[in-house]
């Protein structure tokens, strides 16, 4: 095989979309497969540090998202109570050191601008995975539309109950960590009236709650927890109440309790996880993101990993070929194993940047400075 051979990706998340776009522009014939019908404005928020940002440079998108992101200049950790610091970790602040920025943003407007770093035609809706074959030869794809394709390479991008993991290491539920997670957005009006920081995070024993800015002009306002309680339900996310999250954040801050007054939809889900894998790859298929090492989004670094993954693959491939598969995708395991086994330890654990630390060894890493050989 050569840089001709056609790689497909299923699961347009952003570890999906930062492998399509990087592998197209190493010259690869890529198709990006999504189970979505369409493309909208999904999710909620999301935090990109300089190490996913330096990535981003290479599609040149660093300077785009700049532009439309909220840019903090510190990661604010307060007590729950009375609001006293407990940590302030300079992130824009320090941005020379870094030598990228830490954008806030809503994910939905994050993908769409990642998307338009791929050829509109290699992006395929409505194509949800049912089976696959691997024939050492070439790898052959079902969807549970009836159509089918054939790629030379097949990437994992499909998360959590990725399809690709079931199928190659067998059905097994993610562990139901404990925790759920509450999230609304509010008029950043409200959130400016109540004078809130530009990304904070609020402690106590057993709970938090993110609080953060959208976009560049403020308009967004976005709050997400982690809380202890019951999940029963199969579906991934749930409708909550403006009540439901004033109860479990009952005595919190006057501040905190003017976001939650602030809210209207309320969503909620449960945090899950995976135990790590002993390999991310099986034949021509090989994994990245979530399929392989999901995490608790407690470092805002779940996405961030995933960047990271199809970024070493893509350099992988590029420096090495295709020729020997095992042989890249091992090398490309090697590389990535212990960062984000370490970051999954550290976010599961929900200790980061609760009291003064330097973020450095996360942030400031720069992937392409990482040697191959």
């Amino acid at each position: 095989m050569s840089q001709t051979s056609r790689i497909g990706i299923v699961g347009a998340g952003m570890g999906g979309i930062t492998a399509a776009a990087l592998l197209q522009r190493a010259g690869y014939d890529v198709v990006l497969y999504d189970q979505a019908p369409v493309f909208s404005r999904l999710g909620a928020g999301i935090q990109f540090g300089p190490n996913v940002m330096k990535i981003l440079r290479h599609l040149d998108l660093e300077a785009r998202l700049e532009a439309m992101s909220c840019l903090p200049d510190h990661w604010t950790s307060r007590k729950w109570d009375d609001g006293s610091i407990m940590a302030n970790i300079p992130l824009n602040a320090e941005r020379a050191r870094y030598q990228a920025p830490y954008i806030t943003i809503h994910r939905g407007d994050l993908q769409q601008m990642m998307l338009e770093a791929i050829d509109p035609d290699r992006v395929k809706f409505g194509k949800k995975l049912a089976m696959f074959h691997d024939d050492g030869r070439s790898v052959a794809l079902e969807f549970e539309d009836g159509s089918q394709d054939r790629v030379d390479i097949l990437v994992a991008g499909d998360g959590i109950n990725s399809r690709i993991r079931e199928i190659l290491f067998g059905e097994e539920e993610p562990l139901y960590t404990g925790w759920l997670a509450h999230r609304a957005i509010i008029p950043g009006a409200a959130a400016r009236a109540a004078g809130a920081d530009l990304n904070a995070k609020w402690w106590s024993d057993d709970r938090h709650i993110v609080c953060y800015y959208l976009d560049r002009d403020q308009d967004e306002f976005y709050l997400v927890t982690g809380e202890p309680g019951e999940w029963t339900s199969a579906t991934g996310q749930m409708p909550s109440t403006r009540d439901a999250l004033r109860n479990s954040f009952r005595g919190y801050h006057p501040l905190v309790q003017a976001y939650i007054d602030a809210t209207d939809d309320v969503t909620k889900w449960p945090l899950k996880t995976r135990p790590p894998l002993p390999r991310w790859h099986q034949g021509r298929v090989v994994m990245l993101g979530d399929a392989c090492h999901p995490m608790k989004p407690h470092m805002a670094q779940g996405a961030a990993m995933a960047v990271e993954d199809a970024a070493m693959l893509t350099r992988c491939l590029v420096e090495f070929g295709t020729e020997d598969l095992d042989t890249i995708f091992d090398r490309y395991f090697d590389l990535r194993r212990d960062r984000a086994t370490k970051v999954q330890a550290i976010s599961n654990a929900n200790t980061w940047l609760r009291a003064p630390e330097d973020p450095y060894w996360c942030y400031g890493y720069d992937l392409y400075g990482v040697p191959m050989a």
